[in-house]
C-alpha cells in the first residue's frame, strides 16, 4: 500500500555515482539531480546523503588508485568533497535549487546538545526551502572510512528528522534471497516487515572496490531506520529515475516496513 511521503532522505553511494573507473559519471549525477529537484518540486521535502568524496579527490589528484591508508583516503576526501559539493551546487541551481552542506560526525549525533542542534539547523534548512546534502567529515572522523558507505549515516539522518522514508540507492536491484550475481535463481525479496537473523544471512559480504559498503551495511541501516520509525527501501540507482516508481507505490527494490510503536 502506497503511504504518502512528506520527508524523504535519500542515499546514493560510490558506485551510483561513478565509473569503474573511479571517475565521475556525470549522466547518472546530471540525472539524479534531476529527478531530485523535480520531487522536490512537487512538494516533498528532500535531504541527499551522498558518499563519492574520497572518489572524487582521488580523481582530481590523479592518484593511481585509492589510498590504502586511513589519512590518504582523509586528504583525498578533502579535495573529493569540495569538487562534489561545486557539482551538486552547479547542476541543482540549474533546477534553481538551493544546496547546502552538512559534514558530521558520529559525535555530533550522540552529543545530545549538538544533536539539538542539527535538528534546528536541518529544519530551518528545510524550511527554507533547501536541499541539504550530507556526507560524514571523512578529514575529522573515520567511521565511514574504516566501516561503511553513508548507509548508517544515512539512517541516523532519517532519524534525527523524522523522515517518512529513507531509499538507499545501490547497484543491485535490492535485497535477494542470494547472491544475484552467483545465483541466476536468486529471487528479489519485496517486502521485510522483520529483519531476522535469515535475512541478515542473505546480506553476503563487502561492496564495491569503489566504496566500503555492502548489503550488510545496508540492512545495519534498515535496522535503525526502521526502529526509528523510517520505512526503508533499497532500490538501484540505475536509473535514478526508479525514484519515482517509489514516489508511486509500485513495486521496486526491498522495502523494510518502518516499526510501528504501539499505543496504549
Amino acid at each position: 500500500m502506497k503511504q504518502s511521503i512528506h520527508r524523504l532522505v535519500v542515499k546514493v553511494g560510490t558506485s551510483t555515482l561513478t565509473y569503474a573507473t573511479g571517475n565521475i559519471n556525470f549522466r547518472r549525477l546530471s540525472r539524479l539531480v534531476e529527478v531530485l529537484s523535480d520531487i522536490s518540486n512537487s512538494g516533498v521535502q528532500v535531504v541527499l546523503v551522498s558518499s563519492g568524496a574520497i572518489a572524487v579527490g582521488v580523481g582530481k589528484l590523479g592518484l593511481p588508485a585509492r589510498p590504502t591508508d586511513v589519512p590518504g583516503r582523509q586528504a583525498a576526501a578533502a579535495v573529493g568533497q569540495s569538487e562534489l559539493m561545486f557539482l551538486y551546487d552547479k547542476i541543482f541551481s540549474e533546477y534553481s535549487k538551493i544546496t547546502s552542506q552538512m559534514l558530521l560526525t558520529g559525535s555530533d549525533m550522540e552529543d545530545p546538545e549538538r544533536r539539538s542542534h542539527l535538528v534546528n539547523t536541518f529544519e530551518q534548512l528545510l524550511q527554507f526551502g533547501s536541499l541539504p546534502i550530507v556526507n560524514e567529515n571523512d578529514s575529522v572522523s573515520v567511521e565511514e572510512i574504516i566501516h561503511g558507505d553513508n548507509d548508517c549515516l544515512s539512517a541516523e539522518v532519517a532519524a534525527l528528522i523524522g523522515a517518512d522514508a529513507l531509499a538507499i540507492l545501490t547497484d543491485i536491484d535490492g535485497l535477494y534471497d542470494s547472491d544475484p550475481r552467483e545465483n541466476a535463481k536468486a529471487r528479489r525479496i519485496s517486502v521485510v516487515e522483520e529483519i531476522t537473523p535469515e535475512i541478515l544471512g542473505a546480506a553476503g559480504g563487502a561492496g564495491s572496490a569503489r566504496g566500503t559498503g555492502g548489503m550488510a551495511t545496508k540492512l545495519r541501516a534498515a535496522q535503525i531506520a526502521t526502529k526509528a520509525g523510517v520505512d526503508t527501501y533499497i532500490i538501484n540507482g540505475t536509473p535514478p529515475d526508479n525514484l519515482y516508481a517509489l514516489m508511486e507505490g509500485r513495486d521496486i527494490g526491498t522495502l523494510f516496513c518502518a516499526i510501528k510503536e504501539e499505543r496504549i
